[in-house]
């Protein structure tokens, strides 16, 4: 009669007569599911935190950015938010004049417009330049961009500006401290004028670079700095994809016009200023 097996070591064999016994695919599911989870709160991570991609939608600014432009947000040099709360991390800098920043608008209220008087103000997700800083006294006045009291340096540009409706539009070089950069007017426009206001502390005045066809401060306010989520970094991609509905997108053949016809290689890697 053999003696009896200890029931540690009955476990043990039962445990790995388990592991040996499991299919290998099982196992090749398990590892690589283990991976992707990984990899994909990693990426949800950088986004929230470091860098996050942007799509600009409209012509609002024209002509430092195009419809189809995808450009990098600088999530931590104002202090990225911390998912889920109103807490955030150090930021590496303060914003400032003229930087080209993606915001939210309306999250903490207008500056000039209170929110609870105004329902249709937009909930979105814009990028502007910042033209005013707090304490300044900011005017546009016969489309004209004043601070302080003084006129924006600008200097008119020869070369003219098509935009997406086919309108001609005279392009200028405005220099925000230490940022030169294009804008564009409307000839015979009305303007989009800004009586004098003075920004609140804590708050910034966002203006397009399009400045006859923007929707900016001088609609609905200014914007507090927890609204910031930061400066555009560069394009890495850019293409001119517009009359692609999304079913359009679906297609094969879309992706090759796209590539071959509608890609503005020259603009991959350029910084925005």
């Amino acid at each position: 009669m053999s003696p009896p097996v200890p029931r540690a070591a009955t476990a043990a064999g039962t445990t790995e007569r388990t592991e040996s016994n499991r299919p290998g695919w099982i196992r090749s599911a398990w590892d690589q599911g283990g991976t992707l989870v990984v990899a994909v709160l990693l990426a949800l991570s950088i986004r929230a935190c470091i860098i996050e991609p942007f799509r600009i939608p409209s012509s609002s600014m024209f002509p430092t950015l195009l419809i189809g432009d995808h450009l990098f947000v600088n999530k931590l040099a104002y202090g990225a938010r911390i998912p889920f709360t109103d807490l955030r991390l150090p930021s590496f800098r303060d914003p400032a004049r003229g930087d080209v920043v993606v915001f939210d608008v309306a999250r903490n209220g207008s500056g000039i417009v209170p929110a609870d008087r105004r329902p249709d103000l937009p909930r979105d997700t814009f990028v502007k330049r910042i033209v005013g800083m707090p304490g300044d006294r900011v005017e546009v006045r016969g489309g004209v961009l004043h601070l302080n009291g003084e006129p924006v340096p600008t200097k008119p540009v020869a070369e003219k500006f098509v935009d997406e409706h086919g309108r001609r539009l005279d392009e200028a070089i405005e220099t925000l401290g230490e940022v030169d950069h294009g804008i564009l007017d409307a000839p015979g426009s009305p303007g989009l004028d800004l009586r004098p206001i003075v920004v609140e502390p804590g708050r910034y005045l966002m203006m397009g670079d399009n400045r006859d066809n923007s929707r900016d401060s001088r609609e609905w306010g200014t914007v507090a700095r927890e609204d910031m989520r930061g400066p555009a970094m560069f394009l890495y991609w850019s293409w001119d994809s517009e009359g692609y509905g999304w079913l359009g997108m679906l297609s094969p053949l879309t992706w090759w016009d796209l590539l071959v016809n509608k890609m503005r290689w020259e603009r991959l890697g350029d910084p925005v200023r």
